[in-house]
């Protein structure tokens, strides 16, 4: 047989693999069966290989590494992703506003967040509705208290992998910061130098359709563009009181929780 042929075909949606093996794989997106389990906090996958790859997190391994800095990853996709930042290659462009991506996922992430009213996805606890699946698992856990990213070097966790990335930078000297061409100015993040590099440039990219005001970064778009709604994404997650702006409502969580010594901590 042709190593490159099909024989093996899913029932549910005609896909077809080389072996049984791909195929019994492939099965558990449709059954949402997922036995491999992380020993480490409990998340649980339908390969083992994306447990191998989610495992990465928890052990620090990034065995893809830069061959132009010294940047390393854990996963292939996100190496290829990261050279165009050496290359400046931009293949993806959003059909709106023409601004241009590095990644498909970036781009048409984007278009959801700033391009799209819809809010599909609801908090089980408050109300607040989102337009990602990842925002809403991340702000789950402000009313669960998980924190399943633990520094390996002291006792600390946290929320999300960005507050572990910054924690190992500042207090661990761990991984690199990224600075300022101009100004010098560090960053733990690449994304935070890009958006503080546009300030410099006075290039604002964002422009908002109602008025044509135009911003330098995707949250500040958002931000003002509450301000042609009556649509309030953000709920107390203490009272239930409904807010345009997160930085308002972030305040005010604060205020309610106070007593307990409670806070949201953005």
């Amino acid at each position: 047989m042709n190593v490159h042929s099909s024989k093996y075909k899913c029932t549910e949606c005609g896909k077809c693999f080389r072996d049984s093996g791909q195929l019994a794989g492939h099965g558990r997106t449709h059954s949402e069966e997922k036995p491999f389990e992380c020993t480490v906090c409990s998340k649980r996958f339908t390969q083992s290989s994306h447990l191998v790859t989610h495992s990465r997190i928890h052990s620090g391994e990034k065995p893809y590494k830069c061959h132009q800095c010294d940047r390393a990853f854990t996963q292939a996709e996100h190496l290829n992703s990261h050279m165009r930042v050496h290359t400046g290659e931009k293949p993806y462009k959003c059909s709106v506003c023409n601004n241009c991506f590095s990644t498909s996922s970036g781009m048409l992430l984007h278009k959801r967040r700033i391009h799209s009213n819809r809010r599909p996805y609801d908090c089980r606890y408050c109300g607040r509705r989102f337009k990602h699946s990842g925002d809403l698992k991340y702000h789950v856990r402000i009313h669960t208290g998980a924190k399943p990213y633990s520094c390996r070097h002291c006792s600390d966790s946290f929320t999300r992998v960005d507050q572990l990335k910054v924690h190992l930078l500042k207090s661990h000297d761990e991984g690199t910061w990224f600075t300022c061409h101009i100004c010098q100015k560090k960053f733990s993040q690449n994304g935070n130098l890009k958006m503080h590099i546009l300030r410099h440039e006075g290039v604002k990219p964002y422009v908002c359709s109602e008025c044509s005001w135009s911003f330098c970064t995707a949250p500040e778009l958002r931000s003002h563009q509450a301000t042609h709604s009556d649509f309030k994404p953000f709920c107390c997650g203490s009272c239930g009181k409904d807010y345009k702006c997160k930085q308002r409502v972030v305040k005010h969580f604060n205020r309610c929780y106070s007593n307990s010594g409670f806070s949201l901590g953005f």
